[in-house]
């Protein structure tokens, strides 16, 4: 599983020219899914991005997390972030899980989220054409790979 977070001043996602989801500020969360992932991806990823100090505490030092600054929350399910670009100029999508097996893992990767921030998670629509807008803080922008994991 691959996320790619992005700390926002405000971001929106809409589906069929409707908001569906709308937050200030907090992390807007790219999720690529992979056949390969499991809860414990879930379980890393999740904890990863609830604990991540990317927000500025007084002396505007990244030492606050979304919790901390009580942030906001959108996961946006996007396939592409599994893409494979190794060979030729055409991305490869072969990685990235199908939706039988994707929407299950997003969905307890949302309630995942939700339990652990203590609130509701805004979402896209999975597999919908989605128009995803934000407003990039600092800019901070950070990838995470449950399979590539760094100590």
């Amino acid at each position: 599983m691959r996320l790619v977070i992005q700390k926002v001043k405000e971001a929106s996602v809409t589906v069929d020219e409707k908001t569906v989801s709308q937050i200030k500020e907090g992390l807007l969360v790219l999720v690529g899914i992979e056949d390969a992932d499991t809860n414990a991806d879930i379980d890393y990823l999740v904890k990863k991005t609830v604990q991540l100090r990317i927000f500025d505490d007084e002396n505007g030092v990244m030492n606050l997390s979304v919790q901390n600054v009580n942030g906001d929350i959108i996961v946006v399910s996007q396939f592409t972030l599994q893409a494979n670009t190794k060979k030729g100029n055409r991305p490869s999508y072969n990685r990235a899980a199908k939706p039988d097996f994707a929407i299950p893992m997003y969905e307890k990767f949302v309630a995942a989220l939700e339990e652990s921030l203590g609130k509701k998670v805004g979402t896209g629509k999975f597999g919908a054409e989605m128009k995803v807008a934000l407003i990039n803080d600092g800019p901070v922008t950070i990838i995470i790979d449950s399979k590539q994991k760094e100590f």
